[in-house]
């Protein structure tokens, strides 16, 4: 069938069927010209991919392609959404259209058929590009679908053993035909007068690019270290910052030194395709042995900076070198396959080539597994870094275990054939490894800027900041770990773009984006409220007669309502429609009111608390036996700060329902009972006396009401008076107590009053039974001395008991 009349029909099929609208509600020109295109590129893809012949270069660039239209179909499906939502309500304003035979006024029934046009003219491209979007989806899936089962069988691929001797002398010729090659090429480019001639042109800038890049190489690490001690003269040293900074420009001037030549090889024109394709990966492989150099630089380093506590310096020496070894190794994995695709050579010689610098590469990492910590013991200065290390030595160990397992692992795969397997293993770990190395340490410097910046110094390596860098980095860090182990770039950003499309829960789509709207708007709301708090805590509520209760709840009251609402304009903003969850949250809310019954009525209760103020801040207040002062109310529990200085947590239902006492509500004037004693025989009227006046004497004492003495009555061994008056801040009750204590005995000493103690009599009921003669005791035997013991004369202490002991803790010599 034409193109042309599947596009026709297609058109016709998506309006018919939606809206079976009018004929004005169709595609522009321009938009009909471009939904053609696609059409023709869909069509393509589905017969390459039944094909399934393409090579992953033209697949990639097919994926690409179809990738463009999806990005439009995508933006087309959310256009004109604002317009269509207002037709919508002027349709929904007009009221339900007439059914049967009855009809609706002229003027109205134009303006709903107007409307409807509009409506379904902005209707028909969004259903469009839905329509195309799912099938431009669908076609990326399937084409990734291919390439990744072809990557799958090309790395589980068996291919010839690289000990098979018959391969040797192949591969021997092989490389040297590939070098004689090379050497041909630029020998018969010199000889050229094109050549020449360029160099002839090109000479000043070819000179003048080799002097730059040798003074690079030369000066650049000295240039380096001139530039640490100006930088040093802005501050921060002994921080580790700048010994960072200058370390990086020790890679980055030589690396630009090698750039430089580079490029001025190039300008000369002398090199053929081999050795332009070979000069191109040079800054590239520059740059891995400039890094790893650097990578072990910045442990020694780091372990310097421990005084060598965890590895010896010989140690890291051992493991700088080793680190520089495996750079060699990746360059010349580097270079194999640059070998493979210059020269198009057999699987054999590509299996030869690989397998000693598999093997080396392998042998590497084994030698690197050996490199432990040391076996001394640190002192407790170091156990709270050691404890900060401690999930970075639990991945040091996973690391060694798994470096043993490649060591022998990828051998053997190349062994039997599977080079392919072995390379996609073992380089990757190597990698890996220093990727891990270099977050570490990039985490350890921006930790020492944060350190420098806000002065905490050492401290801050036990901070929050510390471990939400290392958190952030390694987030970042999961997108390259995926490369390096065989991902490809579209895969990332496929899933990128289906994250930002976000993901639906229960009807709701959250996307990064309209969630970090949410999260901005919310700590937008939120730091509105506490400014809010504060300006109402320190400037306006101090200066009206609220209480301090009364202002802690208006401050408290204030929060909770910002907090609410910069949560209901977040959710706005960001554009959740929350009206599908309705029906669960209704359906959770009943389980959830169960489940949390408890916590519900500590919050209702806390909200009563703040609204009636049966008790406030800084009320001395007795609830269940637990006497003190209310230092914080929230919404679930209140704090009360007892008299021995501990802080007792009260659910506020327990507040609510229960019986408190509160001594200073409304006003601190309360009443102190201070009970005297006097002996028998005392004058009762000069006790009373004297209690008055040391009452009306004391400052705290309110003289309207005045305080009062009571005679209480006669007791068992005094008469019993009371000290009653009223204080002027019940706070000091106990210090009021002592006070009168103080003076009532100075005063009753200088009356000669005495205060008496308690006399108990003894009435024995049966006299008469003690003057019965006791029993005649048995005689004793003789001691060595011969005598007979007595009371007084015993050779051992008698042994007690336990009832025998006073009452006491038993800590008494």
């Amino acid at each position: 069938m034409p193109r042309q009349v599947r596009l026709f029909l297609a058109l016709v099929t998506v309006c018919l069927a939606v809206w079976g609208g009018p004929v004005a509600a169709q595609l522009t020109d321009r938009q009909s010209e471009y939904y053609q295109g696609w059409i023709s590129t869909a069509d393509r893809a589905e017969a390459v991919i039944e094909a399934n012949r393409a090579s992953n270069a033209a697949l990639e660039n097919l994926r690409s392609e179809i990738n463009e239209y999806r990005e439009v179909f995508n933006r087309a499906r959310d256009a004109n959404t604002e317009r269509i939502q207002t037709l919508e309500s002027q349709l929904k304003a007009l009221g339900p259209e007439p059914e049967g035979d009855a009809s609706e006024p002229e003027d109205i029934a134009t303006i709903r058929a107007h409307l409807e046009e509009q409506l379904n003219s902005l209707r028909v491209p969004r259903v469009v590009s839905e329509e195309a979007y799912s099938r431009a989806n669908g076609l990326i899936s399937e084409i990734d679908q291919i390439i990744r089962h072809r990557q799958t069988k090309e790395l589980l691929e068996r291919g010839p053993s690289p000990l098979n001797p018959t391969y040797w002398a192949p591969a021997w010729v092989d490389v040297k035909e590939a070098a004689r090659g090379l050497i041909n090429e630029i020998t018969e480019n010199l000889r050229t007068d094109v050549a020449r001639e360029q160099m002839r042109e090109r000479g000043l800038g070819i000179f003048v690019l080799l002097v730059i890049s040798a003074v690079l190489l030369i000066f650049g690490r000295h240039w380096s270290e001139k530039g640490g001690d100006y930088l040093r003269k802005l501050g921060g040293s002994g921080t580790g910052v700048w010994t960072f900074v200058i370390s990086l420009l020790r890679i980055i001037l030589p690396w630009l030194g090698v750039l430089a030549a580079v490029v001025a090889i190039n300008l000369t024109g002398v090199l053929g395709v081999r050795g332009t394709l070979l000069l191109e990966e040079v800054p590239y492989w520059a740059g891995i042995i400039f890094f790893y150099d650097w990578i072990g630089r910045q442990v020694y380093l780091m372990g310097q900076a421990r005084g060598f506590k965890r590895l010896s310096a010989a140690r890291i020496k051992e493991l700088r070198v080793y680190i520089d070894l495996l750079a060699a190794m990746l360059i010349l994995h580097e270079l194999a396959v640059l070998f493979e695709q210059i020269e198009n050579i057999s699987d054999s010689t590509r299996a030869v080539a690989s397998f000693p610098v598999i093997v080396a590469t392998a042998l590497l990492l084994l030698r690197v597994r050996h490199i432990r910590t040391n076996d001394a013991q640190p002192d407790e200065a170091e156990a709270p870094s050691l404890a900060r290390a401690a999930g970075f030595s639990q991945l040091v160990e996973f690391l060694r275990r798994a470096f043993l397992l490649l060591g022998i692992a990828t051998p053997v795969l190349a062994v039997f054939g599977y080079t392919n397997a072995a390379e996609a293993i073992v380089f990757p770990a190597v990698k890996t490894l220093v990727l891990i190395a270099a977050l570490v340490i990039f985490q350890r410097f921006i930790t020492q800027v944060y350190g420098w910046i806000t002065g905490q110094g050492e401290a801050v390596w036990d901070s929050l900041f510390s471990v939400l860098v290392g958190f952030a980095l390694a987030i970042f860090a999961l997108p390259i770990l995926a490369l390096y182990w065989g991902a490809r770039q579209t895969d990332l950003l496929e899933a990128w773009s289906r994250l930002l499309l976000g993901f639906d829960i229960g009807g709701v789509t959250i996307s990064p984006s309209n969630f970090f709207v949410f999260v901005i708007v919310f700590l937008i709301g939120y730091g509105l409220t506490r400014m809010l708090q504060g300006g109402l805590r320190n400037s306006l509520l101090p200066k009206t007669s609220i209480d301090p209760g009364g202002q802690n709840a208006i401050v408290s009251g204030t929060g909770y309502i910002g907090i609410f609402l910069a949560a209901l304009v977040a959710i706005m903003v960001a554009g959740f429609d929350l009206s599908s969850l309705a029906i669960v949250a209704g359906a959770l809310s009943v389980g959830i009111g169960f489940g949390l019954q408890t916590i519900v009525s500590n919050f209702v209760s806390g909200i009563i608390l703040l609204v009636e103020r049966p008790i406030s801040k800084g009320d001395w207040i007795d609830v269940n036996g637990m006497m003190g002062y209310v230092r914080d109310i929230s919404v679930r529990s209140t704090r009360i700060e007892t008299f021995d200085r501990t802080d007792v947590i009260v659910p506020n239902s327990d507040l609510i329902s229960g019986v408190v006492t509160n001594y200073t509500r409304g006003n601190t004037i309360g009443r102190v009972i201070v009970p005297v004693g006097v002996a028998y025989g005392t004058d009762t009227k000069l006790v009373e006396k004297i209690l008055g006046e040391v009452a009306n004497a004391h400052p705290m004492v309110l003289a309207n009401p005045a305080p009062s003495v009571v005679f209480q009555g006669f007791g068992a061994d005094s008469l019993d008076f009371e000290i009653r008056a009223i204080l002027r801040d019940v706070n000091w009750v106990l210090s009021v107590k002592s006070d009168m204590n103080h003076e009532i005995n100075r005063r009753f000493a200088d009356e000669g009053i005495e205060i008496p103690f308690a006399q108990r009599d003894v009435w024995l009921r049966n006299p008469e039974t003690l003057r019965e003669s006791p029993a005649a005791p048995t005689p004793e035997p003789a001691n060595e001395a011969g005598n007979t013991p007595t009371d007084t004369d015993k050779s051992s202490p008698i042994e007690m008991t336990e009832a025998d002991m006073p009452d006491s803790d038993g800590d008494e010599v």
